[in-house]
């Protein structure tokens, strides 16, 4: 019964890590289209997912300002993978963000996974 839970959440771990790749991937491929290896939007996907989530233990209660640092922080984790500077990093992350909620969307309509991807907000 663990294990089978273990290896259920460990699944959607994956699953969601692959979905935040991939649209971290495709936002850095369309506006900065230079520098975007699928091990480095691995990597910014799951530093990305960790300082979302720490900086959303301290700071997400807070009304509006909360959800704006979390989101900072975020894009700063792309601004400091990609070259580009804060503009370009919000791009890659709004691109990042349309693509994985399309991708959950697809996958959730089919049943195969929840609404949320690691690595990007949704």
């Amino acid at each position: 019964m663990i294990l089978q839970s273990l290896t259920g959440s460990l699944i959607v771990l994956l699953v969601n890590l692959i979905i935040g790749t991939i649209a971290i991937y495709a936002g850095a491929r369309l506006v900065i289209d230079a520098d975007t290896a699928v091990g480095r939007a691995a990597v910014t996907a799951l530093l990305g997912a960790l300082a979302w989530a720490i900086v959303s233990l301290f700071f997400g209660f807070i009304p509006l300002l909360g959800p704006l640092l979390t989101l900072v922080a975020w894009v700063g984790i792309i601004n400091w993978q990609y070259p580009g500077g804060w503009g370009a990093a919000a791009g890659i992350g709004l691109v990042a963000w349309l693509v994985a909620v399309a991708a959950l969307v697809v996958l959730n309509s089919l049943g195969l996974v929840g609404f949320e991807a690691l690595g990007v907000p949704t």
